[in-house]
């Protein structure tokens, strides 16, 4: 199941505008979103969507379907950048995730460009106990 838990239009934080490489880019569109599997809540998507670089986010019905999907199926990417690293939960993420305040959490972050600029910041949060990341590799030539 996905659910729409926030929604904001709006101009970005400095620390927003930090994470979604924005400079001064305008307005964005801040999201919060719960993924859950079953009854179990399996990760919780917190997202900015800029409004210079997809100004047709503001007007897409996000409480019907996540935006992740919205966004690969209309805007095109040049460049992605994915930044993962493990955080203990704050009693907000907590609650949403059905957690204990302080929980291990698994984190990834994605960015991603077009050549207009920025498209989005995605901060996917995950229980910690209940996830894990697995790479496979091959040497090049091989």
């Amino acid at each position: 199941a996905y659910l729409l838990l926030q929604r904001s239009s709006r101009r970005p934080r400095a620390s927003e505008r930090a994470r979604l490489d924005a400079g001064d880019g305008g307005r964005v569109l801040a999201l919060t979103c719960l993924h859950q599997a079953g009854r179990a809540s399996f990760c919780l998507e917190e997202r900015l969507i800029s409004l210079a670089t997809v100004p047709e986010a503001e007007a897409a019905d996000f409480a019907a379907g996540a935006p992740g999907p919205w966004l690969l199926a209309r805007v095109p990417w040049v460049a992605a950048e994915h930044r993962i690293h493990a955080t203990a939960a704050d009693a907000e993420t907590a609650e949403r995730l059905g957690l204990a305040p302080g929980s291990a959490c698994l984190v990834v972050e994605r960015r991603t460009w077009n050549r207009e600029g920025p498209i989005t910041h995605a901060r996917f949060t995950y229980p910690g106990e209940r996830h894990s990341l697995v790479a496979s590799f091959t040497p090049a030539g091989g």
